[in-house]
């Protein structure tokens, strides 16, 4: 049995932090004829500094229209964690407090303080990334990334990879329809990718990775709006899925049924999902054609 929800807004982006002037080249190719303020994606929980020597959780998104990382507290003061000229998809802070970020014209980065910009990987030797979309981080410190570019079904040449502590950079697959949103298991011992343009969820075993190419299945065949975005697990193992310019997430229990369908009241542009840490059966929805956070309890089972 599948429970309907309406989700609630609980955050949307300050006036002052909304672009108003000169559109970035990115702003400019993907919504033409459109002034975007803004384009919220790549939504994650974690601790960072607060006063008084403490830390507090904080929900982390990337505004990639305007080349910035953004956090915003609980309470809902956002701040501009990293702004830069470039095009960050999604960021994400290592087990070692390092702050490292995909981005689709650079590639990996790491992110300092004062939002200087460190190039750790542009790819392969003879194979640049076609155009990085989504990340995650294994807690032994493996990132896994996607390199989307513009491929398709007319051109399903997506990649996976992974790069491990000791910077070893791994192609894990290449033949995905828009490799998008990309999360592991709870256990980590399982890979979720949004191939987007074939409407589906692939999976494969984290650890089939070290010894070739991974058997890969659809996980979930999904419809409607443009694809998956972004993905998120949490400790109960529900899959929660940002289902692209449908307004919707869904989420599904560990064996792949759904169990939640959650609308947003307003906007269609769901780029990517987040369960809270401390709470998981709180998800945390973005809608990037407003700018809004949207919150669904969960705890109401299907």
């Amino acid at each position: 049995m599948t429970t309907q929800l309406t989700a609630t807004e609980i955050y949307s982006l300050p006036d002052e932090l909304r672009n108003k002037g000169e559109l970035s080249a990115w702003a400019k190719m993907t919504r033409p004829g459109e002034h975007i303020d803004s384009f919220l994606e790549g939504a994650f929980f974690a601790a960072q500094p607060s006063a008084n020597n403490t830390t507090e959780t904080c929900l982390f998104v990337t505004d990639v229209a305007n080349g910035r990382v953004l956090s915003i507290t609980k309470n809902g003061v956002w701040h501009a964690v990293h702004e830069a000229n470039s095009v960050i998809h999604s960021m994400r802070i290592m087990p070692d407090g390092t702050h490292v970020a995909v981005d689709y014209d650079l590639g990996v980065l790491q992110l300092s303080e004062d939002s200087k910009i460190s190039v750790i990987s542009r790819g392969l030797e003879n194979q640049p990334f076609l155009g990085l979309s989504d990340m995650c981080v294994a807690s032994d410190g493996t990132l896994w990334f996607t390199d989307s570019g513009r491929t398709s079904l007319s051109d399903p040449s997506g990649r996976v990879y992974c790069l491990r502590p000791n910077s070893e950079l791994q192609l894990v697959l290449d033949c995905v329809p828009y490799s998008n949103g990309i999360c592991l298991s709870p256990d980590e011992k399982w890979v979720y990718v949004a191939a987007t343009r074939a409407n589906q969820v692939w999976r494969f075993a984290a650890s089939h990775a070290d010894s070739g190419t991974p058997m890969v299945g659809t996980y979930l065949q999904l419809s409607g709006g443009l694809g998956p975005d972004g993905l998120a697990t949490n400790k109960l193992g529900w899959l929660a899925v940002a289902q692209a310019q449908a307004g919707v997430a869904y989420v599904f229990d560990a064996l792949g049924d759904l169990i939640f369908t959650v609308r947003l009241p307003k906007g269609m542009w769901t780029t990517s999902v987040a369960f809270d840490s401390e709470t998981p059966e709180d998800l945390y929805i973005t809608e990037a054609q407003t700018g809004t956070i949207f919150l669904a309890n969960l705890s109401t089972t299907g």
